[in-house]
């Protein structure tokens, strides 16, 4: 199993911060299956102020190229996507477009 972890902020906003969060607990099962159908095995997102933290373990049939055609492909994923870009900040060095920044790992206990 591989593990990839975000980040992303979103709109400095507690009101807005609060809605994110009602969203995430009420995750539409078609979502949840999309993300699953990846191959993407665990997905955890953490939030401290107003900055996203996502750890994604995935199995070794997992590729962002197929997931981003996966994702296109499904209306109801652009239509959470949409709804959830309008919370969502892009962090400054992030690439034109990009939303999740990959992390690079710089210390791990176990190695």
């Amino acid at each position: 199993m591989r593990r990839y972890c975000f980040a992303l902020d979103l709109q400095d906003d507690p009101a807005a911060i609060a809605r994110y969060k009602a969203h995430h607990q009420q995750v539409p099962a078609a979502i949840e299956d999309s993300i699953r159908e990846a191959g993407i095995q665990v997905m955890d997102i953490y939030l401290t102020g107003n900055r996203l933290f996502m750890i994604m373990e995935v199995g070794e049939e997992f590729s962002f190229e197929r997931k981003a055609e996966m994702d296109a492909a499904n209306q109801q994923v652009q239509a959470w996507e949409k709804l959830m870009g309008g919370f969502q900040k892009s962090l400054a060095w992030a690439a034109p477009g990009e939303k999740w920044v990959r992390m690079e790992q710089i210390f791990s206990l176990g190695k």
